[in-house]
């Protein structure tokens, strides 16, 4: 538990067991009518109402709205509605998060909105804060750091407990680096395989959650599949671990942290960890071409136009570089099932800014590259942080990534705050 943010008030009661509950044993709970819709969305109401205002992970709750969809949702399990999700708390990301493609998905299947997350306000060019309705967003375990973004209240909610699931977007490592600062499970889709409105591609969408199972439910709900994993992956999962990707600088503690939660999960079994000399991890550092691709006038830079040279010399730079790490990329996981990484090459900074560190360093890669990532509690690092684990897959190999992120709770002992 966050020792920064005190829930001692909160989460009492049968009600407050039952938010402590996966999401698919709140949902099926709400079903068998053993308790109501409208008592877990209050009890989630009432957890924001105890915590929010030292942690600020909320720019805006929908209290009145919340209990009347819960109410809605009440009646249609009366009325023999079989809802995946009924009556599950939901946080979305910042004031229109409840029209992303996943929340509409959630929503019908029987989430409730209590309200929308911080995201980072204008003014800074870093984006690993929020602000919320009550001022800057802090860190659950350590109030003078910064929780991460910009999905910094996602990741602050579900850390404090306030709601068990938080929708998110992710364009540099936005669900990621949140999920890795506040110890918590975070994942990121394959670019264009759920609908966003990024003009560039380099955003997808995603969620956090404190438990791997329900980022599973939460996948499983938006994305209309089964459990089932791609045929051809190899069993036991391989993989290969870098803590620089070729170019990037990580500092020792998260690094280390990192590679242990690494070492772990080959030694459960749930991956055999290769050899680094099996394929050599070095990419060109993708900052340049990201940064070019999101400069104002750039043009799209996802699906169809990926290869294109949209105008400007950086741009037509910026595809060269990304085709040249897409073929390394390519040939990287033709030899391994799994990469890993150190999710950020550094802690949590302070309020004031990163200073010239780029927390992106180790995530944005895979925005540009299009693949699917998940950061995993990893453990804490020597300013008594949570460090953060990435695991990147092939394109379209999510339930590959849930698999990995599921039995490294189970069986690895890498579990949420």
């Amino acid at each position: 538990m966050p020792r920064s943010v005190s829930r001692s008030s909160v989460g009492t009661g049968e009600e407050g067991d039952k938010l402590s509950l996966p999401i698919a044993e709140i949902a099926a709970a709400v079903r068998a009518r053993e308790v109501t819709a409208v008592e877990a969305v209050t009890s989630a109401l009432a957890r924001i109402a105890a915590v929010d205002a030292e942690l600020c992970a909320f720019r805006e709750v929908w209290g009145e709205a919340a209990v009347r969809r819960a109410r809605e949702v009440d009646v249609r399990v009366a009325a023999g509605e079989r809802l995946p999700l009924a009556g599950v708390p939901l946080a979305v990301k910042g004031r229109y998060g409840e029209r992303a493609a996943d929340a509409v998905r959630l929503i019908a299947a029987g989430c409730v909105p209590v309200g929308a997350t911080s995201v980072p306000a204008p003014g800074t060019p870093w984006q690993t804060w929020g602000l919320g309705a009550g001022g800057r967003t802090v860190n659950p375990w350590r109030a003078d750091r910064v929780p991460g973004g910009s999905s910094a209240g996602a990741g602050a909610a579900v850390a404090a407990g306030l709601v068990p699931l938080a929708t998110g977007a992710d364009g540099a490592g936005s669900i990621r680096i949140p999920a890795a600062w506040c110890g918590v499970f975070g994942l990121k889709s394959t670019n264009g395989r759920l609908p966003h409105p990024d003009r560039t591609g380099l955003s997808a969408v995603g969620a956090v959650a404190r438990r791997a199972v329900d980022l599973g439910a939460y996948w499983r709900c938006v994305a209309e599949e089964g459990d089932e994993e791609c045929e051809s992956v190899r069993r036991p999962l391989t993989a290969l671990w870098s803590d620089s990707l070729g170019f990037a600088r990580s500092d020792p503690g998260p690094a280390l942290v990192a590679h242990g939660a690494a070492l772990r999960l080959d030694g459960a079994g749930v991956v055999r960890l290769l050899p680094p000399d099996d394929a050599v991890v070095r990419l060109d550092d993708p900052g340049p071409a990201w940064l070019a691709l999101r400069a104002p006038g750039a043009g799209g830079g996802g699906g169809g136009a990926r290869g294109a040279n949209t105008g400007g010399g950086d741009t037509a730079a910026a595809h060269r570089l990304r085709a040249a790490n897409d073929r390394r990329l390519a040939e990287l996981f033709s030899r391994a099932d799994l990469l890993l990484t150190p999710t950020t090459p550094n802690p949590p900074h302070g309020h004031e800014g990163p200073g010239d560190r780029y927390s992106t360093a180790l995530t944005w890669a895979f925005n540009l590259s299009g693949h699917p990532a998940a950061s995993i509690p990893a453990g804490f690092g020597p300013d008594g942080c949570p460090v953060g684990l990435q695991v990147v897959a092939r394109h379209g190999e999510e339930q590959v990534l849930l698999r990995v992120m599921a039995e490294a709770e189970e069986q690895a002992g890498l579990a949420g705050c």
